[in-house]
């Protein structure tokens, strides 16, 4: 039986990777990468099996949730690993594969990352235990527009907690919901400002993690005009009373 390896490339690019994590990557016969959760930095997986010295796989969401190129890996070889973006438990789809991979016989080790689920309350000096429930805003389409994140978003704030909310991508297409697209989405959902209202304070975290990183706060009005560069995005809207430690925090990110 083989074991397979879960490696979290954090949320830069293969630098942040650890001592013990790319030990492990090099013991293994076949390594797999997927990007289909966040996306890795511009040529980061070919860099890194460059640095490796054999090749990388990614894999579809498809092949991913299909489980079949893993586990026939494991199959041939004694150790595998799978590179995830930031941190590999951070997404189900890879607790589901480590419970596969139990099921047929397999052992599994972990070596994890920076994730956007703490690194985001982090770059803005928002207290981590202030967070409620993380949602998530999908693609719209036609007939699809989930209320549920917007009635998230409320309930944390009424209960005096932050959100981080996270939005959707499509990188084999090349999307990617950016901030502005979800503000706008939200406010379509309380187009009278009644439940949201304009004068809230809404942070966004741009390339987290990556060299040309950034933030804005601001309220919610002035932020849907905002130009946050390229993405990846990540939204944080503040509860409405915050600690004096994280309002200082915010200042240096505030938006004119």
């Amino acid at each position: 039986m083989g074991e397979l390896a879960f490696v979290g490339l954090g949320l830069g690019d293969e630098r942040d990777l650890g001592a013990r994590a790319l030990d492990a990557l090099r013991a293994s016969g076949a390594v797999f990468a997927e990007e289909y959760t966040a996306v890795a930095a511009p040529g980061a997986i070919d860099r890194l099996a460059h640095a490796l010295g054999h090749p990388i796989r990614r894999l579809s969401r498809a092949e991913l949730e299909s489980e079949t190129p893993i586990l026939d890996a494991l199959r041939g070889h004694d150790r595998v690993a799978l590179v995830v973006v930031g941190d590999p438990f951070a997404a189900t789809t890879h607790v589901s594969l480590r419970l596969a991979a139990e099921r047929t016989g397999h052992t599994w080790r972990y070596y994890p990352n920076a994730s956007v689920l703490t690194a985001a309350a982090g770059f803005l000096g928002l207290t981590p235990y202030r967070f409620g429930r993380t949602v998530s805003l999908p693609f719209p389409a036609p007939g699809f527009r989930p209320r549920s994140p917007f009635d998230r978003i409320v309930e944390n704030r009424e209960r005096g907690l932050h959100t981080l909310v996270l939005l959707d991508l499509a990188p084999d297409g090349g999307r990617f919901l950016t901030a502005h697209d979800g503000l706008a989405d939200l406010r379509e959902m309380d187009p009278e400002a009644e439940r949201l209202p304009e004068h809230a304070l809404v942070a966004v975290v741009a390339r987290l993690g990556r060299d040309d990183v950034a933030g804005y706060v601001g309220s919610f009005g002035a932020m849907r005009a905002a130009d946050f560069g390229p993405p990846l995005h990540a939204i944080v809207v503040p509860a409405p009373d915050l600690h004096f430690e994280e309002e200082a925090a915010l200042a240096r990110f505030r938006i004119p």
